[in-house]
């Protein structure tokens, strides 16, 4: 009898880690795909993406036609229905407001932490003059900042392609100011993380502490509007149970 008792806080523990509340479902955004479509000359299937609140509100977001339009307020994000592994994320984004927010995170557990945004690795999307709002002891940030940088955060950690402390920045300046369209395309396989923009790989990072979660996108104080989002996935890798993020269950 003595060792039971342990063994059920050990079997609470785990599903308490393993299983996190459900989250409301907000809307359709965007198409995901499977391999076929970059190797078939057959049209792919295309299966909407569904969206979850995780801590915005409904109105935070809405759609302008084909657009996706987030006004910025409260900080928070959304998240994908379903976790990804190794898949290619095509965006489209672009900034109404002069050094704007925002970003988009990728194997995340979609659980806020003490600053409303959780875990994975986040996409960088800041407005160009960004830099300029936010100078240092009179010194500009450097402008690469602003288009793609790549980081760990919530614990996740990374080794970055072109460091910038504990971040990689982009090697060359491809990004666009506000009311212009910027466009990402996310590679991430097995742990690894390279990322286009504007059409030419500029900033990579590799070693993901976890590389299977929620895909988000981040409202951080600034109106941004999205489209073409679409994921390819892509054949899974060898991913131990400690590189994955909890599962959360779809109400």
């Amino acid at each position: 009898m003595k060792f039971k008792f342990p063994f059920a806080i050990i079997a609470v523990f785990f599903l308490i880690h393993t299983h996190v509340s459900g989250q409301e479902f907000l809307f359709e955004f965007g198409k995901s795909q499977g391999l076929e479509s970059l190797v078939s000359d057959k049209k792919p299937e295309e299966i909407p993406l569904k969206w979850f609140n995780v801590n915005t509100e409904k109105e935070t977001w809405y759609f302008e036609g084909d657009e996706l339009v987030c006004k910025g307020l409260p900080i928070g994000v959304i998240r994908s229905e379903k976790q990804y592994e190794n898949f290619i994320m095509y965006i489209e984004w672009k900034h109404m407001e002069a050094g704007g927010n925002s970003g988009t995170f990728v194997w995340s557990s979609a659980v806020p932490g003490d600053n409303r945004l959780p875990d994975g690795v986040e996409v960088q999307m800041l407005e160009l003059d960004w830099v300029n709002q936010n100078k240092k002891d009179g010194v500009l940030p450097p402008i690469a900042y602003v288009h793609g940088e790549l980081f760990g955060v919530g614990g996740v950690t990374t080794v970055p392609d072109n460091p910038r402390g504990t971040r990689s920045k982009s090697i060359e300046n491809r990004c666009l100011g506000k009311g212009q369209w910027n466009t990402y395309v996310v590679v991430c396989v097995d742990g690894v993380i390279k990322l286009s923009v504007n059409g030419k790989f500029v900033n990579g990072i590799s070693q993901s502490s976890q590389k299977k979660g929620y895909i988000c996108l981040e409202s951080e104080g600034a109106p941004i509007h999205f489209r073409n989002l679409k994921i390819t996935e892509l054949p899974a890798g060898v991913t131990s149970v400690d590189q994955i993020a909890p599962l959360i269950s779809n109400n």
